[in-house]
């Protein structure tokens, strides 16, 4: 637990805890969709920095169950909503809104990124087929939305394709490969060798290439966007 973590920064202990101050803030989010009332007062981004280093100071044994009791009350409460109150509108911290059902999506989004961030041999190659498909949906349209100079991206192993803009490289690999550069989680350097092909479109002076960008901070708010 107190060996470094994939993201700069933190160790194992930190990915832990930030997982089960996540889970703690869905579980607010639901309870909002369930009763149309808020649970509580809502903890800010600086008190839920503070719980993490709060939470990574704890003993292993307890992290982990306290992960696992949060998570096990989380399926409780995704098990009993009540089939009209998935629709309704909650509100990311971030301040964006998205219906209640999406609220499992993020979920799902952050366990497998964060399973990649222990660090203990679980790679983008592990990703479930069905968590990248939806993922690059999600991201791409979200980027797209954005309009992110990039072209065309084709996951050759979904048999699926995105066009993102109309300018831009167009981007061809595995999936999990185009999903761990566009979540910061593989370099485009490494990516590039290993596993990702990159077309560049050429520039009106044949000798230059225009540059893959740098994805943005990820996950992107949905879009379109719910309001």
């Amino acid at each position: 637990m107190r060996e470094p973590a994939a993201l700069p920064g933190w160790t194992r202990a930190n990915v832990i805890a930030h997982v089960g101050c996540a889970a703690d803030a869905y579980l607010w989010l639901l309870a909002v969709a369930r009763t149309g009332v808020e649970p509580g007062p809502r903890p800010s981004a600086d008190a839920l920095a503070r719980a993490v280093e709060d939470g990574a100071a704890r003993p292993a044994a307890e992290l982990v169950a306290g992960l696992r009791a949060r998570l096990g009350r989380l399926l409780e409460d995704a098990e009993s909503m009540p089939e009209d109150r998935w629709d309704t509108l909650v509100t990311a911290l971030a301040g964006w809104r998205h219906p209640a059902w999406y609220t499992l999506h993020r979920c799902w989004r952050e366990l497998e990124t964060h399973h990649l961030d222990l660090d203990l041999g679980y790679r983008t190659s592990d990703w479930p087929a069905r968590y990248v498909s939806w993922a690059l949906d999600d991201t791409l349209a979200a980027l797209a939305a954005r309009e992110f100079p990039v072209g065309r991206v084709e996951a050759v192993d979904l048999g699926r394709s995105w066009t993102v803009s109309a300018t831009g490289p167009d981007l061809t690999g595995e999936g999990h490969a185009l999903l761990g550069w566009l979540s910061g989680r593989t370099p485009a350097a490494q990516l590039t060798a290993a596993q990702l092909t990159v077309t560049q479109l050429i520039t009106a002076q044949p000798a230059e290439a225009r540059p893959l960008p740098g994805p943005p901070t990820w996950p992107l708010p949905p879009a379109p966007g719910w309001h």
